[in-house]
């Protein structure tokens, strides 16, 4: 599949405020999203915020239902004896972030509402340096002060956001408030009703990113065609001097170094022939190249690699060469416990687990996951499906509701789209067959397309009917997408996937199963006709198995799920309080039987012993 060279497209955050209830009284829009921030020149304002629980949004609003000219944002305090001010954010207690309100105040464990969260620091302004305050995420809608002024707001519960602090950062003492609600709605993205746990708060590293007036902002790196070794991309700058501006990129293993000219817009489109030792990224072999870059005053680094992505028939080929995902889903969440997970120590240790599974690739569901869990994957070899949350049932018909999902996907592919590992955007999972979400999906997928024409496009359908005992997958989408992926739970929610059932496609495309399991309590064991042990999850894996062997054209699958995580749909007692037990592992890091088996299923696949429509994938 050819790389395309587009222009870049920004999404206003005044677009999908539709969604919401109430929006800040601000001119201020967030800034152009900067890019490759682990490389960037940084102050960290992780660790101990102060914070105050305002269920009923009494800090924003007054008695009028209007934006307060007192509000929270204001870290007021009284002055004389007889001022009322009603809150203290010194006296208040204080939440680590990153990290979820819910699992850090047990009194916050289910709540859902609005908490505002205050940070002091000291800074020092520089003369010639610009200042952007970092957001890795807030879920979901976060509106940010400095200095008691509103600077500007997000919604969206998994993807960064910046704006600009030049010039309104005081030198030495500042502080920052910042009202967060992750409170669900029906026009948002997701939607009101999901199957994981809601967790609040500012879940993702906070910082201050330092650059000169003009800036590297962005980039974009791929390689086109293995045989010409083709490399195209471009960069964008940012600030007084970006137009007609050079760049240089270097790579220094290479020995390679060329310089470029930005346009009148401070970009600059650049193509070029890799050198014949280039040695391709892949899950064998996940080699990554250092690259530098340097524009005035401005440099800026990051490791990449270079590997091609496309679908041939049935095939998905990495490298030119028919691969077999073996995968397993992953939900961003501890690897040990509950709460949201958000450091790469974390990170690590769920990904090593999809490694000892013997998976080549994992699919990040159901939302962007952080930043470090992707370059963490990338680092261990590990291939990535990367989703928004286009969850159930979305207000198909809001153009609200569709700006943010355009949003949320622009800003995932703008901070992703170096990484080599990622080879599918996800535009959804397991939306209804209708008209309206016909045209809501499509425009999604035209949407990931003019961003990045470099990588393959799927979601996850689901089976529209059964006959003669065999499961048909005809969903409209399809054909619009290059994988089909697919959910299915046989002998969970359904009859049990017997030895005379089948699967077929109206499509000629290569198929991940994106879903199947069954739960299972860890440790709790007994007959395998008996729901909730583990030797019925087993069971259940094992009889899918064998349905996917039967597949011709099945290309991946990635069982759901490796780890069981919170969910408030599940209430039952015993078995279930609050935990989706569909894990491979359980909440406190232990394997059950069934990862074992599918285990074992992926070292046969591995090794050549299973075959899909007669084609093996072993060495």
């Amino acid at each position: 599949m050819k790389a395309k060279i587009f222009h870049w497209l920004f999404v206003s955050v005044g677009l999908c405020m539709a969604v919401l209830p109430a929006r800040a009284q601000t001119d201020t829009l967030l800034a152009p999203l900067i890019t490759d921030v682990p490389y960037r020149h940084t102050i960290t304002l992780n660790g101990s915020w102060h914070y105050i629980v305002d269920p009923y949004q009494t800090g924003y609003i007054d008695y009028r239902y209007r934006q307060t000219t007192r509000g929270y944002f204001l870290n007021q305090h009284a002055e004389h004896p007889d001022q009322l001010v009603e809150y203290n954010f010194e006296t208040s207690p204080a939440l680590q972030v990153p990290g979820d309100w819910n699992t850090q105040d047990a009194k916050l464990f289910y709540y859902e509402g609005t908490v505002w969260y205050e940070r002091d620091f000291v800074y020092h302004p520089q003369s010639g340096r610009r200042v952007f305050l970092y957001f890795g995420a807030a879920n979901y809608h976060a509106v940010v002060a400095l200095n008691g002024k509103i600077i500007g707001e997000h919604v969206g519960g998994f993807t960064p956001f910046n704006m600009e602090v030049t010039g309104q950062l005081r030198n030495g003492n500042n502080f920052i408030v910042v009202m967060v609600d992750n409170t669900r709605h029906k026009e948002g993205v997701p939607t009101n009703n999901f199957d994981w746990w809601n967790y609040g708060g500012l879940t993702r590293d906070v910082c201050l990113i330092e650059t000169p007036e003009t800036f590297i902002q962005d980039y974009f790196i791929h390689l086109d065609d293995l045989r010409s070794r083709q490399i195209s991309g471009w960069v964008q700058l940012n600030g007084p001097q970006a137009a007609r501006a050079s760049v240089q990129l270097q790579i220094p293993e290479w020995r390679f170094s060329r310089s470029f000219t930005t346009d009148v817009q401070g970009r600059a489109y650049f193509s070029f022939q890799a050198p014949a030792n280039m040695e391709l990224w892949s899950p064998e072999h996940p080699r990554l190249y250092r690259l530098v870059w340097t524009a005035g005053n401005d440099t800026l680094g990051d490791e990449v690699g270079f590997r091609t992505i496309e679908v041939k028939g049935n095939d998905i080929l990495l490298n030119g060469k028919s691969v077999f995902l073996r995968g397993v889903s992953i939900h961003e969440e501890a690897p040990f416990g509950g709460g949201r997970a958000y450091s790469a120590a974390q990170d690590h240790i769920l990904l090593q687990w999809a490694k000892e599974l013997g998976c080549n690739y994992v699919r990040l569901a159901h939302y962007p996951h952080n930043e470090a869990m992707i370059r963490e994957a990338e680092k261990m070899g590990l291939l990535v499906w990367s989703e928004i949350p286009v969850y159930w049932t979305i207000d198909w018909t809001n153009p609200g509701t569709l700006a943010n999902a355009k949003q949320q996907l622009t800003e995932e592919i703008t901070r992703d789209k170096n990484r080599a590992n990622i080879i599918i955007w996800s535009v959804g999972n397991e939306t209804p067959r209708t008209a309206e979400r016909l045209k809501f999906m499509k425009a999604l997928v035209e949407q990931a397309r003019a961003l990045d024409s470099t990588r393959l496009i799927s979601a996850a359908l689901q089976i529209s009917h059964v006959r003669n005992d065999t499961s048909w997958l005809d969903d409209p989408l399809g054909q619009y997408l290059d994988v089909l992926g697919c959910n299915i739970y046989p002998g969970w929610y359904g009859p049990s996937a017997d030895a005379g059932a089948r699967f077929a496609s109206i499509y000629q495309k290569p198929l991940i199963m994106s879903e199947f399991g069954a739960g299972a309590l860890q440790g709790y064991h007994g007959d395998s006709t008996q729901r909730w042990t583990e030797e019925f999850q087993y069971r259940v894996l094992d009889e899918d198995i064998r349905l996917l062997k039967t597949i011709p054209f099945l290309r991946g699958t990635t069982p759901w799920i490796l780890k069981d995580f919170r969910s408030p749909k599940r209430l039952l007692p015993f078995y279930q309080d609050g935990w989706n037990r569909k894990g491979l592992v359980s909440d406190r890091g232990v394997k059950k039987e069934a990862f074992y088996l599918m285990q074992q299923f992926y070292t046969d696949i591995a090794s050549g012993k299973i075959s899909f429509g007669g084609e093996r994938f072993g060495p």
